[in-house]
């Protein structure tokens, strides 16, 4: 359940206000708004005290000394947009992207709570998250009950300590995304204790289930799983409603399935709308140049959907499933004063936007309203070796294949170095991930990257362990040098020169700043490597996903290559 953030002589205030002995802090008159339970449109005066709606009617307040009145006559009024699905660390970090997502209407995060839970305690994780809820935003938080990866350490990060801890915070909502769900089909029961926990606590159960069978999702039914996000297909978003899901569309830059879903939705005549969501499901920066959650509600209007459905789907249906349509997602009094003024219905990015009472936007430009916060708690990556002509030595004669941005599969290695060089004239390249401290290292090829990427390192990874690619020794050694001056980052060399760089100086995995100066940045980077041979659509998430077990085939991992179908570590890591 959500948090009631309101105090005895907060409330006694409201009241005051509806009585007329205090005023308002802001009227909004003549307000064409979508109420969301009559799915309609209405006419009539917001009334606002600080962040909460205390009054939605025909009647204007008693009392006007020193509010806001602003007559909206000729515009529509709609709830701020939820993002129910977020991995806010895409590059960007939770406040950057709260920042950026605000200016486009979305107001609410439903996030991931990974890069907390593998880069910090949670002591430390949960100042940060404390800041992040002075914002004039709403952060709420998944648990993560798993690594999504293979990890030496995985028990002592996955506790039941450290997950109760989380699961006890009111902003933590829903317990998954459950990328580890064949564990529940192996006989996992502290995995489902934990989903029964998180269950009984009142929290949803994000499921993870790509291609699943009717009966792989009936079972994970009965292990407890609410929702699901990874439909591909009309005929998936069917087979999960049958089951009693509730299913977010994603419109991804990784799965842009939406507007075939939709289509599929409406053509079939499918009366499901209620119970459906949309989500960009942590998409990296480039693809959010056209928006986040509004987005998604244009491609739904652009697909014939009815405009009260569209908007619903990216508020009201949302705040309804978690239980806070008393805070979020609805137009009447006791919510938070979260709105979006447009200029119609068919138009989704709001020219103004108000959160819990301050305005974001006004007369479609920015208003500065967020304080920085302090990331002193993520450590600085401070590398303090250097790389040897060994870290480069293998005897593995299979390699990691890419089929598309994020799914591999085996293959067999037949080319060798030549003179600490490979050829441009294929698409095999060095593979190597090593230990941040320098520890362990694991070494393969990697086919389907690139051509002509000479020298490539990345402290922007799964684990947070870093990935060196590239077809030449001493240029893939300059962008480790490179990287390490940075304090992390991702970092393209070629013949000894710094082609193109993002530094991530918040623990080597982040961007320290706004999201518009790091879409720059990754554009240059996406169009050097596009130059140099890479071909797919997502490279930010291929280095993302190089360590990721809840996808096929075979992963570079720190416990070494690891298939993931036969759930085996093929190579080992080795000690440097």
């Amino acid at each position: 359940m959500a948090e009631s953030t309101w105090k005895i002589e907060d409330i006694r205030k409201q009241i005051a206000v509806i009585d007329g002995e205090a005023a308002p802090t802001i009227v909004l008159k003549n307000a064409r708004y979508l109420h969301s339970i009559f799915k309609n449109w209405l006419v009539g005066n917001i009334w606002i005290h600080k962040d909460r709606i205390i009054y939605v009617g025909d009647k204007m307040p008693l009392n006007l000394t020193n509010t806001e009145v602003i007559d909206l006559d000729g515009k529509t009024v709609v709830p701020g947009y939820i993002e129910p699905h977020v991995h806010p660390f895409q590059l960007y970090n939770p406040y950057s992207f709260a920042d950026f997502a605000s200016q486009t209407g979305t107001t609410t995060f439903i996030a991931d709570n990974m890069t907390f839970m593998l880069s910090l305690p949670n002591k430390k994780a949960f100042a940060i998250i404390e800041q992040l809820k002075a914002l004039p935003f709403s952060f709420y938080w998944w648990v993560r009950f798993d690594s999504q990866t293979e990890l030496e350490n995985e028990d002592k990060l996955f506790t039941n300590k450290s997950i109760f801890e989380w699961l006890e915070r009111k902003d933590t909502i829903l317990g998954g995304e459950l990328t580890g769900w064949p564990r529940l089909l192996s006989g996992d029961d502290q995995l489902l204790y934990w989903i029964q926990s998180a269950k009984k606590k009142g929290k949803k159960i994000e499921g993870h289930f790509p291609g699943a069978s009717e009966r792989t999702l009936a079972k994970m039914r009965l292990f407890g799983a609410n929702g699901d996000h990874e439909s591909m297909t009309v005929d998936d978003v069917e087979k999960r409603i049958m089951q009693g899901y509730a299913v977010t569309l994603r419109y991804s830059s990784i799965r842009p399935d939406l507007p075939d879903m939709l289509k599929g939705i409406l053509d079939k005549k499918l009366d499901i709308f209620d119970h459906l969501m949309m989500t960009t499901d942590g998409s990296t920066p480039n693809f959010h140049k056209e928006g986040v959650m509004d987005l998604c509600i244009k491609i739904a209007l652009e697909a014939g959907v009815n405009p009260i459905f569209a908007y619903n789907m990216a508020s009201y249906n949302v705040a309804r499933y978690y239980n806070m349509d008393h805070l979020h997602g609805l137009i009447a009094t006791g919510c938070f004063a979260t709105l979006n003024i447009l200029k119609d219905e068919y138009n989704p990015t709001p020219e103004a936007v108000l959160s819990k009472g301050v305005w974001l936007k006004r007369n479609n430009e920015k208003v500065d309203a967020f304080t920085p916060i302090n990331w002193d708690n993520f450590d600085k990556l401070n590398i303090s070796f250097d790389l040897t002509d060994n870290d480069f030595q293998f005897s593995m004669p299979i390699g990691i294949e890419m089929v598309n941005d994020v799914i591999t599969k085996p293959y067999r290695i037949n080319v060798k170095l030549n003179q600490n060089e490979l050829s441009t004239n294929h698409d095999e390249s060095l593979l190597v991930l090593i230990d941040r401290n320098g520890k362990w290292r694991v070494n393969t090829m990697l086919k389907g990257f690139a051509t002509h990427v000479k020298g490539f390192a990345t402290s922007y990874t799964n684990t947070g362990h870093i990935i060196l690619i590239g077809k030449n020794i001493d240029d893939i050694k300059k962008a480790f040098d490179e990287m390490k001056k940075l304090n992390g980052g991702i970092v393209l060399v070629e013949n000894q020169e710094v082609i193109a760089f993002i530094p991530l100086t918040i623990g080597g995995t982040l961007y320290d700043g706004p999201v518009e100066e790091l879409i720059e940045k990754e554009n240059t980077l996406i169009s050097a490597l596009k130059e140099r041979g890479y071909h797919h659509a997502d490279a930010i998430y291929t280095l993302l996903f190089l360590q990721s077990t809840h996808l096929p085939y075979i992963r570079i991992t720190p416990r070494g290559i690891f298939d993931v179908l036969k759930k085996k570590v093929m190579l080992p890591a080795v000690m440097r």
